[in-house]
């Protein structure tokens, strides 16, 4: 990970411009006990599966990776050219730890691990998002997947 001080002067002051996210509602959530919940991943790596079109600058689209797949058919197509991919291309789970989630399952930390985990293109702005998220919201709701970890790249 690149710390700000070692980026380029225009790029740093361009990511310290970012306004934060301030949301009006912190909604409370209560659910069941993590042994008994179904948990999803969610990451901002641009990440699709092979053959699918890339995702492009600004892109608010999430895409849907198996948790079975292969990883070798999980591919990485994130626009910023800051984003150093070494972490990645040694270990898919620096970025989508789903091995890391399907051991919490197996040992049963928690209940069970998602069919499907997400990913959107991290260098978009978060407001541009939110229609996306909320639709992915529901659609884990219908299907029963109680808990989501975030997984920022």
């Amino acid at each position: 990970m690149v710390r700000m001080m070692d980026l380029p002067a225009t790029k740093r002051e361009s990511m310290l411009a970012y306004e934060p996210v301030v949301f009006e509602k912190r909604p409370s959530v209560k659910g069941p006990p993590l042994a008994q919940r179904t948990v999803t991943l969610i990451s901002t790596a641009g990440l699709i599966m092979r053959g699918e079109r890339p995702v492009a600058p600004r892109d608010t689209r999430y895409r849907v990776i198996p948790h079975r797949a292969a990883a070798n058919d999980i591919v990485m197509s994130h626009v910023s050219v800051n984003f150093d991919r070494t972490g990645f291309q040694r270990d898919l789970n620096v970025i989508l730890p789903r091995d890391r989630l399907q051991e919490l399952a197996d040992k049963q930390v928690i209940g069970a691990v998602a069919d499907e985990h997400y990913a959107f293109m991290g260098a978009t702005e978060a407001h541009l998002l939110e229609a996306s998220s909320k639709k992915l919201a529901r659609e884990l709701h219908e299907k029963g997947v109680d808990s989501a970890l975030l997984i920022p790249v």
